[in-house]
């Protein structure tokens, strides 16, 4: 069973009730709480594993919260799914741009809820012993050899190319925005502009095609889950 600790924030009880009961089941460790103001509090001092995060409460949006998360040096790689009703869906992209990994729209199904809190975890697990080699659809990229093949082709990827796609598959389902695949990559204290980013993912699949990256629009790249 999972010993992972779950943050659930939003504003309606019978929710928290609701999802709390179902991710107990699952061996989940769950805490609650009804506003933005004491969910940061409870982030702070418990850590969580993975934060569900309701985006319209009344004191301070779960936008809002997901902002103070991402500027707090002990809180900012914490994964958040964003819990949205389908008003909220304007706030979306604003919220994967903030760093946000998925959402789930209200009502919430009980399986999706599972498999997507699973699936956030196990990228999150693997992010932290990054492979050598990884294997991920019909490509075998070696990062330590810098070499990109589909069984049958090999193809040459200068270095940043490289690394962008390395950076990209290693997380493979997460959307990513430009201004973290700079940081990432490039590195924060060498000035280049969004449009870097861009230049690069067409050359990337101009050698190794279309159908591995995903372009998500108004927030970034994704590659294909």
């Amino acid at each position: 069973m999972s010993k992972e600790t779950i943050l659930v924030v939003d504003d309606e009880e019978d929710l928290l009730e609701f999802i709390s009961y179902n991710l107990s089941k699952e061996g989940y460790s769950v805490l609650t709480s009804e506003n933005g103001r004491e969910g940061l509090k409870l982030a702070r001092e418990h850590k969580p594993d993975l934060i569900l995060l309701d985006i319209m409460m009344p004191d301070i949006t779960g936008i809002e919260v997901c902002r103070h998360l991402k500027q707090d040096s002990e809180l900012k790689d914490t994964p958040v799914i964003f819990l949205t009703a389908k008003v909220d869906e304007k706030f979306e992209v604003q919220g994967l741009d903030l760093g946000a990994d998925d959402y789930l729209s209200k009502p919430i199904s009980t399986s999706k809820l599972k498999s997507r809190i699973k699936a956030v975890l196990r990228r999150y697990r693997n992010a932290d012993k990054p492979e050598a080699v990884l294997h991920v659809h019909e490509l075998m990229i070696d990062r330590d050899r810098y070499i990109v093949s589909d069984g049958s082709k090999e193809y040459n990827l200068p270095k940043k190319e490289f690394e962008l796609l390395y950076y990209l598959a290693s997380r493979k389902g997460k959307v990513l925005d430009r201004q973290t695949l700079l940081n990432e990559v490039w590195g924060n204290n060498i000035y280049v502009i969004d449009r870097t980013v861009d230049v690069h993912i067409r050359k990337i699949r101009e050698k190794i095609g279309e159908d591995y990256i995903e372009t998500v629009k108004g927030v970034g790249y994704r590659f294909r889950q």
